[in-house]
């Protein structure tokens, strides 16, 4: 029988699945990397750097945490402070958008600030345009929030089973904003089509054929939070990570984080473990095939994790993930709340961090792993005494409610 390094958990009714990935490479792909090189990432900060709203935002060293299960150092980037937003997402937004706007202007968008885009010359150059994307709600608040600050329109879709607190906030936003009666995937669909037959522009953080530039430029705004975390790590003199547990939906995310990382540290890049809900895992599923081919997954995505709720990988982030992440873990939604819990109810002296379900999964993946799962699954992927593991949380309290629910009633349980 063929070792496809899929081991399922035999207790608490499989928590967790895990697949290693038999095609993983360390070899520099300068095709995919070039990207992502250092000066790169560093111009395309530089421009979100201009927004007067820009702040680094803050990475935690969970001391006390990495002590209690026994790891060398955890540090988590808290992306709730990001552009006032609680969330990440913009930062592919921002910028993707400004490379749009900035090609209809035939300009490089390195010589190019925000508020130059803002201004009536740009407007008058550039006319009326509509973005147009399908969201959970992070992406599409940044692509609303950004069409919003520079005085175009927007139009959102959210697949079935989405919020109303975050289909307000799109509202909020000043985008027309509507959810629909299918997944994800189908959503992204809808969008497409309506972007084809109006004459707008689809901001989408997926790739397929005929459609890699602007989700092409999306990976790069994500990157720039790996440039940070870069950054932060040198200035203050700490040894960079040996692990990043990684979140992934279509997998832009993860892919931008982990290209730049390898380019960065190259043969010393951290080991990349990716994070998924059960309902949503193309990518465990991918690397559970032993085929290296990309699967997809149909269907309802019900899942707390609804910013992973994404059933076909991005091509270009699965061709980065393909070669560079380790392994593929498959969770359920318990795992993402047990990592809410932990990080809102902190140890001794660290710092308390509110992480959204899709934030915490890779954290709450981290403690089930050095407390609750066979030990053998830590020692598998290198996770011991001398790790020093780095997780982003993507995502602060986009629902309060939830939020609470889960933190203060303990909705999710792990046992």
């Amino acid at each position: 029988m063929k070792d496809t390094g899929v081991i399922l958990l035999s207790i608490n009714k499989n928590k967790f699945q895990w697949a290693k990935n038999i095609k993983f490479n360390t070899e520099m792909n300068e095709e995919e990397l070039a990207f992502f090189t250092a000066d790169e990432i560093e111009n395309v900060l530089n421009f979100q750097k201009t927004h007067r709203l820009y702040t680094n935002t803050p990475m935690r060293n969970l001391s006390a945490l990495a002590k209690h299960l026994d790891i060398e150092s955890i540090h988590v980037k808290d992306e709730s402070y990001r552009f006032g937003l609680n969330a990440f997402k913009v930062m592919g937004g921002i910028y993707a958008i400004a490379k749009y706007l900035a090609d209809k202007l035939d300009r490089d968008v390195n010589d190019l600030s925000f508020e130059e885009l803002q201004s009536q010359e740009v407007r008058k150059q550039i006319g009326d345009i509509t973005f147009i994307s399908a969201t959970d709600g992070n992406h599409g608040r940044g692509i609303a929030w950004a069409a919003r600050e520079l005085g175009q329109k927007s139009v959102i879709y959210m697949p079935k089973g989405s919020l109303p607190v975050r289909l307000d906030a799109l509202k909020h936003e000043g985008a027309y904003a509507k959810i629909t009666d299918v997944n994800y995937d189908e959503t992204v669909r809808i969008c497409a089509d309506l972007a084809e037959k109006n004459n707008w522009v689809m901001v989408q953080d997926t790739a397929w054929e005929g459609y890699d530039e602007i989700p092409l430029w999306i990976m790069q705004g994500y990157s720039a939070l790996a440039h940070e975390m870069i950054e932060t790590f040198e200035e203050q003199q700490m040894a960079p990570p040996t692990h990043l547990f990684l979140q992934a939906g279509v997998g832009s995310f993860a892919a931008g984080i982990a290209a730049y990382f390898k380019v960065r540290y190259k043969e010393n890049a951290p080991t990349v473990i990716i994070v998924e809900p059960h309902q949503a895992n193309c990518y465990y599923r991918s690397f559970e095939s032993g085929t290296g081919d990309m699967e997809i997954v149909t269907g309802d995505m019900n899942t707390i994790m609804a910013g992973l709720a994404c059933g076909e990988p991005n091509t270009r982030a699965y061709r980065i993930l393909g070669q560079y992440a380790k392994a593929a873990f498959s969770c359920d939604d318990s795992i993402a709340a047990l990592g809410m819990r932990v990080l809102g109810n902190p140890l001794e002296n660290d710092h308390r961090v509110i992480s959204g379900e899709s934030g915490a999964a890779p954290l709450g993946l981290v403690y089930y792993l050095k407390i609750l799962a066979d030990p053998e699954v830590a020692k598998a992927i290198g996770l011991d005494q001398t790790s020093r593991v780095a997780v982003i949380s993507t995502e602060g309290d986009t629902d309060p409610e939830h939020y609470q629910n889960i933190v203060w009633r303990g909705l999710y349980p792990t046992e």
